[in-house]
């Protein structure tokens, strides 16, 4: 049974940082693309970062340059480093898991997700 669950998220101020870790379970990690999505009450979800099974990465514009996405296959965790936090970045950010080892396509798995709010 596929589980993703998320931790690390929080407030903070804007120009602030948060890390956002995900802990897998449940099939082959190493093997998926994995990404980070959020979601605004209301908006459609968006894909933040995702990488790939080869370690390739990819980013909404409106976070290059700032988050960094990671995988730690020995762990089967997966990170979000989010750096200079604006308040448009406050929303409700998934972890999600794509069966396959690139990230052109839609996602199987979700976690429940981890609230992140950026104040002014």
């Amino acid at each position: 049974q596929v589980q993703l669950v998320e931790s690390g998220g929080g407030s903070v101020q804007a120009g602030g940082s948060l890390r956002l870790s995900c802990a897998a379970s449940g099939y082959t990690y190493r093997r998926y693309c994995m990404g980070w999505f959020r979601q605004v009450a209301g908006k459609e979800r968006e894909r933040v970062a995702a990488i790939s099974a080869f370690g390739g990465t990819g980013y909404a514009g409106s976070v290059k340059g700032r988050f960094t996405i990671s995988r730690d296959n020995a762990k089967n965790a997966l990170y979000l480093e989010m750096n200079t936090l604006k308040p448009e970045d406050t929303a409700m950010y998934y972890c999600a898991a794509r069966s396959d080892t690139y990230c052109d396509g839609p996602y199987n798995y979700w976690g429940q997700g981890t609230q992140v709010t950026v104040s002014s």
